[in-house]
């Protein structure tokens, strides 16, 4: 059974965000991704200041088992990516809703993280 936090949003690909009251997004791959994907090797991410659509592809994670294109759940622009993972990739597997998140964006409307799915709609998804 996969760690479905409650106080995420949730993209049907997977991704999960948890919106600031200041409007900033922090993004990352669900556990259940992580767990799909096997060990991590590789996170690829964009640079800061980068604007992205959602559903806009704004990376790739790769594994021993293959590569996957990330998504962005929203709108907005690349405020921060974590740097931790260009040296650790394997704190996606360990640490996904922690150290393994992957940016933070400003959100460009913070009201489109309510059309993500809450937490009980991605474990129905799931299972």
């Amino acid at each position: 059974m996969s760690n479905v936090p409650s106080d995420l949003r949730y993209a049907k690909s997977h991704e999960w965000l948890k919106l600031e009251s200041d409007g900033t997004a922090t993004i990352g791959i669900t556990d259940y991704a992580q767990n799909s994907l096997g060990d991590i090797t590789y996170v690829q991410l964009p640079k800061v200041g980068a604007a992205l659509k959602a559903g806009e592809v704004f990376g790739v994670v790769e594994s021993v088992k293959a590569a996957s294109d990330l998504y962005s759940p929203v709108a907005g622009t690349v405020v921060a990516v974590n740097p931790a993972l260009t040296n650790a990739p394997e704190t996606v597997n360990t640490a996904p809703f922690e150290g393994g998140w992957m940016l933070k964006l400003k959100s460009a409307n913070p009201a489109d993280a309510a059309s993500l799915l809450d937490a009980d709609a991605y474990g129905r998804m799931l299972s």
